[in-house]
């Protein structure tokens, strides 16, 4: 099995966007990518719309030549409403549009829907189910929270497993700090797990300090009760810079352990950009005229 993360917050855009290949079966999870609106009061830097531009184009090159793409949700840096065409002629495997979702995203729902069209060769609704490719299985989680409660909606979780092997891939539950969340990732038992860690740049008004040591004795217990042997934390955490002190704890485990702990950059073997984190020191680094 083999995986490739495309793009991450610590590659500099938003997005999960990976593909997983196993047994010759090819599979695009979150197809999208996007980047935070405003942070410190700053609109994106140019920098960041170069590396945005870059991104999509990975991604949409990977899409070509892969068998089903994944969608666990529909927030826009998780998939593309506008370019429908990565789609065509694929399996579409998507959360359910418009069970155990928010307003917002049921309406994306809608729309992206409209776009798809009759472009895919088969969409199929995937909460909580599993599907079959000779001795790949894709199993997908029943909805959970994004987040800690359900006022941004739910996604699903995925397991990619083939031949013993296990990927994991939480999508956005910033954490876990639910026993929903964690429980799926404890039952898959992943060789490699990809999981949207805690939101700690926003901890104390937007993440509580109760979510927080939730996520942690979380990631714990996935270190010390699976046979995980890379734990991979992104997405949301990798917009703080401070995200390796603040989860102390799980290094520590891990490091008794001999596993891993490492961002998105890390495993792919790329450096680690987090332009969001960094948007303050681009614009005094870069400054933008007019």
């Amino acid at each position: 099995m083999k995986v490739h993360l495309l793009a991450s917050d610590s590659m500099g855009t938003r997005s999960m966007a990976c593909c997983v290949e196993a047994s010759g079966l090819r599979v695009l999870i979150d197809p999208g990518v996007a980047l935070g609106p405003r942070r410190y009061g700053l609109p994106p830097h140019p920098l960041e719309y170069q590396k945005l531009e870059e991104d999509w184009r990975l991604i949409k090159s990977h899409a070509e030549h892969c068998d089903v793409l994944v969608v666990t949700h529909y927030h826009y840096d998780h998939h593309s409403p506008e370019e429908p065409e990565i789609y065509r002629d694929k399996l579409v495997l998507l959360k359910h549009p418009t069970r155990n979702i928010n307003l917002s995203q049921r309406r994306r729902a809608q729309y992206f829907l409209e776009r798809l069209g009759e472009l895919p060769e088969r969409v199929e609704y995937c909460d909580g189910r599993s599907f079959s490719f000779g001795d790949v299985e894709l199993i997908f989680s029943p909805p959970v929270y994004h987040g800690t409660n359900p006022r941004l909606g739910y996604v699903t979780e995925v397991a990619v497993r083939c031949q013993g092997k296990c990927f994991l891939f939480s999508s956005d539950i910033e954490g876990p700090s639910i026993e929903e969340q964690v429980n799926f990732i404890l039952e898959q038992n992943p060789s490699v797990a990809y999981i949207d860690g805690p939101m700690s740049y926003m901890l104390g008004y937007r993440y509580s300090m109760k979510s927080f040591e939730a996520t942690k004795q979380n990631l714990i217990r996935v270190l010390r009760e699976t046979e995980v042997e890379t734990l991979v934390l992104d997405h949301h955490l990798l917009r703080d810079l401070e995200w390796r002190s603040k989860l102390g704890e799980v290094f520590s485990t891990a490091e008794e352990l001999g596993k891993r702990v490492q961002s998105a950059a890390q495993f792919a073997g790329r450096e680690e950009l987090m332009l969001e984190a960094r948007r303050k020191e681009l614009y005094e680094k870069f400054p933008v005229e007019g």
